[in-house]
Order: structure tokens, then C-alpha cells, then sequence
């Protein structure tokens, strides 16, 4: 198992990285959950994937993705769009609700959302534990690289508590809510040094 952290600029040094992500991501949340969600040729891809974020992906030696998440600066911008919890707040996505955090969604440099969080159906029961363990630490060490102080999502309620069971400093940041027949709740999570 191995984890990546792709950008535009080095996706070129990674082959077929990067499109498996949204492939996987199409199978997971298209065809899995049946959202309604863009896409083309298989993968799936929204407003927010841009040169601003950063993609991790736990893979295996041929690339396979097990599972990914995107992170994206608070302070991105594109067109209209900012980034998901912030355009939630202020009416542009009619999927979230505007009460999904309650704080107000910061715009800062050292603030990252995580979003677009999967682990593979492909990978079996007993080891889908340690590769969402391997994504989270590797999402909070590519965010501490990157200069985050903090991490904010929206995750199924339920991750919260496997999120402390792996040793995260996570918290919830909002009203659990019902999306799309699942119940989920915004979280900060504090980025700090991980003991491996």
C-alpha cells in the first residue's frame, strides 16, 4: 500500500494516478451512492477540483486507487465558487444546507477543507480500517506541509468517533444533518505532528 499526494505539479511524474482517483471516485459516489454528479468517461470531477488543491490517493504498485480525499485552500477561487462548506453557508450549493458548520467559514491560509473522502468498495472489510487510517495521516501530514493549522469537512457522523479511535484530533463543527440519506456533521480537525 502506498500513499500519494498529487498537484498539478506532479502529476506528470505519477502515470495514471490521477485519472484512477476520479475514476474511483465516480464508482464510489456515482455509481455506488447514485449522486447526480458531473461527469465524463467514467470519472467523476465538480467546480472545486482545480491547480489550487492537492488529491491523496492510497494505492497499491499498479496504481489501483483505495481510497482518496482532495484537500483545497479556504482562500481558493473559482468563478463564482470558493470552496464547499464556505459556498454552502452562502447559498450557492442548494445540496448542503446553509447551517452545515457553526462557525463562519474561514478564509485563510492555514484552514484546508478535506472533501471527496472515499475508501474503495473494492477493498475488503478487514482491511478498509487501515487504508482510511493511512489516508487520514497522510491528509494530515500533506496539510502540515502545506502550512495547515486545520482541517474542515463534512464526513458521516459516524467517522467522527473512528476518527478518535486513529488518534486524530478531530472535532465535531456543526448540527448533524441528513444528506442524501446519510447523516453527517461538519469537523475541524487540528493538524499536529502524527506519531507513527
Amino acid at each position: 500500500m502506498q500513499a500519494t499526494t498529487l498537484s498539478f505539479n506532479n502529476i506528470h511524474m505519477h502515470g495514471e494516478l490521477f485519472g484512477n482517483i476520479f475514476r474511483a471516485r465516480h464508482d464510489v459516489f456515482i455509481q455506488r451512492n447514485k449522486w447526480a454528479l458531473t461527469n465524463t468517461e467514467g470519472m467523476e470531477y465538480d467546480q472545486y477540483d482545480t491547480p489550487a488543491c492537492r488529491w491523496i490517493a492510497i494505492h497499491d504498485n499498479n496504481q489501483q486507487v483505495m481510497a482518496g480525499i482532495r484537500l483545497t485552500p479556504t482562500t481558493a477561487q473559482n468563478g463564482i465558487y470558493s470552496y464547499m462548506i464556505r459556498d454552502a453557508q452562502l447559498g450557492i450549493l442548494d445540496t448542503i444546507p446553509k447551517d452545515i458548520m457553526t462557525e463562519e467559514a474561514p478564509v485563510c491560509d492555514d484552514v484546508w477543507e478535506g472533501t471527496r473522502i472515499f475508501v474503495s468498495q473494492s477493498v475488503p472489510g478487514k482491511q478498509r480500517f487501515r487504508v482510511h487510517m493511512q489516508l487520514v495521516h497522510q491528509m494530515i501530514d500533506a496539510a502540515e506541509k502545506l502550512g495547515a493549522k486545520r482541517i474542515i469537512g463534512i464526513i458521516p457522523h459516524t467517522m467522527c468517533k473512528a476518527g478518535k479511535r486513529m488518534g486524530v484530533d478531530i472535532h465535531e463543527a456543526g448540527p448533524v444533518t441528513n444528506i442524501d440519506g446519510v447523516d453527517n456533521v461538519s469537523v475541524s480537525i487540528n493538524v499536529k505532528p502524527q506519531l507513527h
